[in-house]
């Protein structure tokens, strides 16, 4: 191993005799060592497919993740690491998986330098065809590649907006400096290299280190920055906008000034329908739990419609920090729509008979063993709208989870001192 290499002795390069992915290996050794990085100022991110073994080859940082998915991993860490010099290995394989993370990260301009070693097939799991198999080559996919257009990843490149781009292949003698020049770019640089797959493609098609040349010769000459397509980098432009920005004030804090009913785990469950506010009652009751010094999570139906709102509200409360935000064995169950019961019927089997079910007159619920009691909110005078958070004032009469206090409490933080006529309405019922 030559004096500065970064090569792993423990686990050295092995790829097929004649595969040019080791070519590319020890050239981006060579790069590495010339441009005076060192091992913990690295990062190389890879997928799956032989180019996937690119990250432990090397003595540095490493992410090795899912098919096509590298160029997400490798945003997110120069986001988080932007002194890191990150470059991300894929095969065309993972080329064509990801190929709408290629063209965001072209789009966007992060300072990452993408390898993309093109040997034309998925040569590790078969020699299928891939996004760059010619329509004319044989491969193990049948007909296939025949059927489709092979991806032409250097104009879909520019296209993208990415700033410096390369066409070129392994057994090029200039690949260092191509190499090089592609990593020191302040930017998204993106480098196809086209090579051989001596273990699948190249035993059923005629490809050669002159056939590949003459391929690139007759597509154009494609190799460094892109005119028109020179703009600040990502991460850069990012940092200096958001430093511009107004500074969010801290949240204020909640002063624990009451002692909860109950000072075990609460797993309260409301069920309504549009229109009912149970995401406002299942905020102001988290709200209230936290006046009693409780943890509180809440999680609610995603409306799937603009105009329908969500029909559940799962709220927990608890002495300890809480992990999992779902209700799966309810204290309380507040059943005020037939929309609601209907999409959580199965938790009413699974109440105990120290639970509680508060049920709407008119509603029906499926059998269970929790204490059921039936409210008649119409002759209440309270309107539909008005249910939900009526349940929370009957449960701070019976003490049940919420007291009066933490209510008032609760409503005051949730409306921010300034309480809608209904509410007051519902506190005065509650006095």
């Amino acid at each position: 191993m030559a004096e500065g290499s970064l090569l792993n002795a423990k686990r050295p390069p092995m790829f097929c005799p004649g595969c040019s992915h080791d070519l590319v290996v020890r050239v981006l050794d060579r790069i590495l060592a010339r441009i005076g990085v060192d091992a913990d100022e690295i990062c190389l991110v890879s997928d799956i497919g032989c180019s996937g073994f690119f990250d432990v080859f090397f003595r540095a940082h490493a992410f090795h993740g899912l098919h096509g998915r590298s160029l997400t991993y490798a945003a997110g860490i120069k986001m988080c690491r932007p002194e890191l010099t990150v470059v991300v290995t894929m095969g065309d394989g993972g080329l064509g998986i990801g190929a709408a993370h290629l063209v965001a990260a072209c789009r966007r301009n992060l300072d990452l330098t993408l390898l993309v070693l093109n040997n034309f097939n998925f040569g590790m799991t078969g020699g299928q065809c891939s996004a760059t198999t010619p329509t004319d080559a044989v491969s193990h996919s049948g007909f296939l590649n025949r059927l489709e257009r092979p991806l032409d990843l250097g104009s879909l490149a520019v296209a993208a907006g990415a700033p410096w781009v390369c066409r070129c292949s392994a057994y090029q003698e200039d690949l260092t400096d191509i190499l090089e020049q592609a990593i020191r770019f302040k930017g998204f640089s993106v480098v196809e290299i086209r090579g051989l797959c001596p273990g699948r493609y190249t035993k059923l098609n005629r490809v050669t280190p002159k056939t590949i040349a003459e391929e690139l010769e007759a597509q154009g000459v494609l190799c460094g920055p892109i005119p028109g397509l020179q703009r600040d980098e990502f991460g850069d432009a990012y940092r200096r906008e958001a430093a511009s920005q107004p500074v969010f004030p801290r949240p204020t804090g909640v002063e624990a000034r009451f002692v909860p009913p109950q000072a075990s785990r609460r797993e309260i469950v409301i069920l309504g329908n549009a229109g009912q506010h149970v995401v406002t009652a299942g905020e102001v009751l988290a709200m209230a739990a936290l006046s009693a010094g409780l943890h509180a999570t809440q999680k609610n139906e995603y409306d799937v419609t603009v105009l329908r709102g969500p029909s559940i509200s799962e709220v927990i409360i608890a002495p300890d920090p809480i992990d999992y935000h779902a209700c799966e064995k309810p204290s309380v169950i507040v059943a005020l729509a037939d929309e609601g019961v209907k999409n959580r019927k199965g938790l009413f089997a699974q109440l105990s008979q120290d639970a509680l079910v508060l049920q709407a007159s008119g509603v029906e619920i499926p059998p269970t063993a929790a204490v059921v009691r039936s409210v008649d909110f119409r002759t209440m005078g309270l309107k539909h709208a008005e249910w939900a958070l009526f349940s929370l004032a009957l449960l701070a009469e019976m003490n049940r989870v919420v007291s009066k206090d933490m209510l008032r409490a609760g409503i005051q933080l949730r409306f921010h001192g300034e309480v809608p006529e209904s509410v007051r309405k519902i506190l005065q019922l509650n006095a």
